[in-house]
């Protein structure tokens, strides 16, 4: 039987190639499925889910809205900020005035939604995320909101403004709720068993990656796949690639609702909407083999 392809679109961080590599090594497969991926940063990664050129793709939450009608969002291969996240850097010694000039990740992302909120007057450009670091040493922007492995470790030159966490906190109002920053979304347009299918293999992959963390963490860097070393590989998985990306729990869906309320409560979203009723319905196929 010819197996239906699967295309899956996720970025080139650590977290997201650790938790995607078991599917690449065959270490989990299906019987109906394969798949094939490309790696890019979450912005382009974003912009493409908006013309929806992917299957399975790698999202920032705060993306997912405008995107509803053509994707559904998967449980799995998340990532949530629990005392951390992006970081909002300058130079050392520097004052920033409320229209400065900043340098965000990419439109959609969940650092900017709260960015924007936070600093109304600031003046965005858009790089990708390798280049912000370096538009601020330069002075090509006044301050720069920092994400993935960059996080971990900057230049002495620059120091820490404001945490993206703390504008979350300062928002939430819950005050145990987790920060949603990338998830995974599914063109609903896939038959509903593929769409079952690829979740559970796509979940099974993220199992698989967490319960053999050193060996792949071992492969990954001898392969030279990540850009970071072993310490800041491993202190960065325990930070966004962890039990709790396996598969939502009640609490992160809270997360992610409380996110999607702020963005409609400031205008980003024309709509409201729920994270539960846009899940993939695994129950369709315990009530079908029932």
């Amino acid at each position: 039987m010819k197996l239906k392809n699967i295309r899956v679109a996720h970025s080139p961080d650590a977290d997201d190639i650790f938790m995607y590599s078991a599917i690449n090594l065959g270490w989990v497969g299906s019987e109906i499925l394969q798949f094939s991926s490309k790696a890019d940063d979450i912005e382009t990664l974003n912009q493409a889910a908006l013309r929806g050129e992917f299957d399975a793709t790698a999202i920032s939450f705060a993306l997912y809205p405008f995107i509803v009608k053509d994707y559904a969002l998967l449980r799995t291969a998340v990532s949530f900020g629990n005392g951390y996240g992006p970081k909002l850097i300058k130079k050392k010694h520097t004052t920033l005035k409320p229209n400065f000039k900043v340098a965000l990740s990419g439109q959609y992302t969940t650092n900017a939604l709260l960015f924007k909120i936070a600093y109304p007057k600031a003046r965005i450009v858009y790089k990708n995320f390798l280049d912000i670091e370096n538009a601020v040493l330069s002075g090509e922007v006044d301050a720069g909101v920092l994400i993935h492995e960059s996080i971990l470790s900057f230049s002495d030159e620059l120091c820490v403004e404001r945490e993206i966490w703390d504008i979350w906190c300062e928002l939430r109002g819950d005050d145990s709720l987790p920060l949603p920053l990338g998830g995974m979304a599914l063109r609903r347009s896939l038959p509903l068993s593929d769409a079952i299918e690829c979740e559970s293999v796509l979940t099974k992959a993220v199992q698989i990656a967490h319960d053999n963390k050193k060996i792949l963490s071992s492969m990954l860097l001898e392969r030279k796949l990540v850009r970071v070393d072993d310490t800041s590989l491993q202190k960065y998985l325990g930070l966004y690639a962890n039990a709790e990306s396996i598969s939502m729990s009640d609490l992160q869906l809270r997360a992610v609702d409380r996110l999607f309320e702020i963005g409609y409560e400031n205008g980003v979203y024309s709509n409201l909407i729920k994270s539960q009723p846009n899940l993939i319905p695994t129950e369709y196929l315990n009530s079908r083999n029932s």
